[in-house]
């Protein structure tokens, strides 16, 4: 993999893709779930902490650091303390923009601006090396299905099955995969990256609940 998608956004990203159908899944929550995983990367790298159910800024990442870590990361340095679900929640059109720019920038996706019924704006994301994304969909596979113990799953590989699950993405586990194997998810995605996972969990949840009332789908 490439510097660029090493990172826990661009990953996720990457995870979203239905392979066979070479498209995007789960749009409705995906810009959770990349900040979300921004957010993980800097809990797992000591960059913010939980206090009390919020974030707080530890120290800030290292120069030049990946641009979606450094956007989420100036956000929440320069805020008072606020709730893990509200930095979830915040500015995921712009996260969505630069996790786009950065692997565009690596040669990972092609980014194309259309309109749909000549009059919407929209955007379609294609996979150049699906090579990429099926290696690490059978990482976070068997992170989840196999019998390697939790602690020594890779952290990383770890957290994205867990924040996966909590975004209810398809195009990596079904939902009877998810009830299935919840204990083993629970365990993946805890420690210091829980409050995230969580957080996330509970912003998906209501995002659906949302849709659902209002008789919308939820993407």
């Amino acid at each position: 993999m490439t510097d660029t998608t090493s990172t826990l956004p661009a990953r996720a990203l990457l995870l979203a893709f239905d392979r066979r159908k070479q498209k995007l899944t789960g749009k409705g929550q995906l810009g959770h779930l990349l900040r979300a995983a921004a957010l993980a990367e800097l809990v797992l790298h000591g960059h913010l902490t939980d206090d009390g159910d919020k974030a707080h800024p530890v120290t800030a990442p290292p120069g030049p650091a990946d641009s979606v870590l450094r956007h989420v990361w100036d956000q929440i340095e320069q805020d008072p303390p606020r709730a893990w679900r509200r930095w979830v929640a915040k500015d995921r059109a712009r996260t969505m923009e630069l996790v786009h720019a950065e692997l565009v920038a690596a040669r990972v996706v092609r980014v194309e601006r259309h309109r749909v019924l000549g009059l919407f704006p929209a955007t379609r994301v294609t996979l150049r090396q699906p090579h990429v994304a099926r290696r690490l969909g059978e990482q976070v596979g068997r992170a989840v299905r196999g019998s390697q113990p939790v602690g020594r799953v890779d952290r990383e590989i770890g957290a994205l099955a867990a924040l996966a699950s909590a975004a209810q993405l398809a195009a990596v586990f079904s939902g009877r995969e998810r009830r299935r194997f919840t204990g083993r998810i629970g365990e993946l995605g805890g420690g210091s990256v829980a409050p995230v996972v969580t957080a996330l969990r509970k912003a998906v949840s209501a995002q659906h609940t949302a849709a659902a009332h209002s008789g919308g789908g939820n993407g």
